[in-house]
């Protein structure tokens, strides 16, 4: 068991944060790529960047958006995805990972405060579960990994907790933190490959989306004739 958790904190580790890294570089280099040779080709290629990172900021802290539907649920998305966020790169235990890995180090949260938003994250995902399972408007427009990943992410954040505050003995510990380390991984190597992507697309996809609206030069009577209206007017 010491073998297997030493290999799961040391190389698995690094090959995971290694692949998250790059895969995600990828996709970000990407769509910034598509995006700019969208813009390239535009009729109109006006931007106005000042509203882009309004409401990109507006996205990236809900304040005020997360009271006008579906309230419960999006506050508990909220909490989920600070706690998601803060815990793994704030916890002193990750940090020390984090630097066997990378060589950098920074400051830790209270072990308290890290305890409090793990609990939050325990009892938030499952209840993201039950809101897309139950909520017909939900299901409507949720796909597999919709229901998977609010589960599986609280995984590390359950198996982390028991080691840290349950009192196991020794093998219990091993084979508890084995589990947490492990689905920390591949929770890691999915990033690029899945909608988790949207944690390192979010900032941009405002830029994105405010391109894709904007055709090229000519589209306009393209469109006409594939809808057989050329010369139409309404």
């Amino acid at each position: 068991m010491n073998a297997l958790l030493e290999f799961a904190t040391g190389s698995l580790f690094k090959f995971s944060f290694a692949l998250m890294i790059l895969g995600s570089f990828r996709i970000v280099a990407l769509a910034l790529f598509d995006t700019g040779e969208a813009l390239l080709h535009a009729a109109d290629r006006k931007i106005d960047y000042g509203e882009i990172v309004r409401d990109t900021f507006s996205w990236l802290f809900p304040v005020r958006r997360w009271a006008t539907s579906r309230p419960v649920y999006s506050l508990i998305s909220i909490v989920f995805h600070v706690g998601l966020i803060l815990v793994p790169f704030f916890l002193a235990a990750h940090i020390s990972l984090w630097k066997q890995a990378t060589g950098v180090s920074w400051p830790a949260m209270p072990q308290l405060f890290a305890d409090a938003l793990t609990v939050v994250v325990i009892f938030a995902g499952p209840a993201l579960f039950l809101g897309r399972l139950f909520q017909r408007s939900a299901r409507a427009i949720s796909r597999f990994q919709d229901y998977v990943w609010p589960l599986m992410l609280t995984v590390p954040a359950l198996t982390g907790f028991l080691c840290a505050n349950g009192g196991l003995s020794a093998g219990a510990y091993q084979f508890w933190m084995l589990i947490h380390v492990l689905c920390a991984n591949l929770i890691m190597i999915f990033i690029p490959f899945t909608k988790l992507a949207h944690c390192v697309l979010m900032p941009i996809s405002r830029l994105v989306g405010s391109v894709g609206w904007k055709f090229r030069v000519g589209a306009g009577s393209r469109v006409e004739r594939t809808l057989g209206k050329r010369g139409q007017t309404t």
